[in-house]
């Protein structure tokens, strides 16, 4: 039996950017990131501003791999995140959604520019999204496009995932006949 799908974002879930400048949350290291090797449509704006300063927990790598998904990036570093966040958290190199033309590209109905190709990517099998910009339009939908369960699950990215998050993703997980992971 395949695995439901875990999507990652990484800025909000992974890396609470709107947490208090001044002040990294307890448990989270800091990596500065180069601009050019996130958002590389841009060079040269980029390269003249500072590096990009990413919080991460190590700890959500391990707690990740026992959810008894399969993990995927949903973010847009898409192959970036294997090279910078994957080993701050432990990660093997994960596949990743590559959003090609929809990158950033605003819908004119207000669902989220990911919802579409998640769902395409997905094909009707189980999938949870963690993200900091859903709304009750991408809910509808994926209840509307997609033949399998999926849950939309937001993350405060002042706080990043929390306890509660893993476990509402866990307890997904068991739901749709997940075998846990141990370790």
């Amino acid at each position: 039996m395949n695995r439901p799908l875990l999507f990652l974002d990484v800025d909000g879930p992974l890396n609470p950017y709107a947490a208090k400048p001044q002040r990294r949350p307890d448990g989270y290291t800091t990596l500065r990131v180069p601009r050019d090797d996130v958002h590389e449509g841009d060079p040269g704006l980029a390269s003249r501003r500072r590096p990009l300063r990413v919080w991460l927990n190590p700890e959500h790598g391990r707690f990740l791999l026992r959810l008894g998904f399969q993990l995927c990036w949903a973010t847009t570093w898409m192959d970036q995140a294997n090279r910078w966040i994957a080993p701050v958290l432990g990660l093997p190199e994960l596949p990743f959604v590559d959003f090609g033309d929809v990158l950033l590209q605003e819908r004119p109905d207000g669902v989220h520019w990911k919802t579409g190709p998640l769902v395409n990517y997905a094909d009707s099998r189980p999938f949870a999204w963690v993200d900091d910009e859903q709304s009750e339009l991408d809910q509808t939908y994926v209840t509307a496009h997609h033949r399998g369960p999926g849950l939309l699950h937001h993350v405060n990215p002042r706080v990043g995932l929390r306890e509660d998050d893993f476990r509402t993703l866990a307890d997904f997980a068991r739901s749709v006949g997940a075998p846990r992971a141990t370790g």
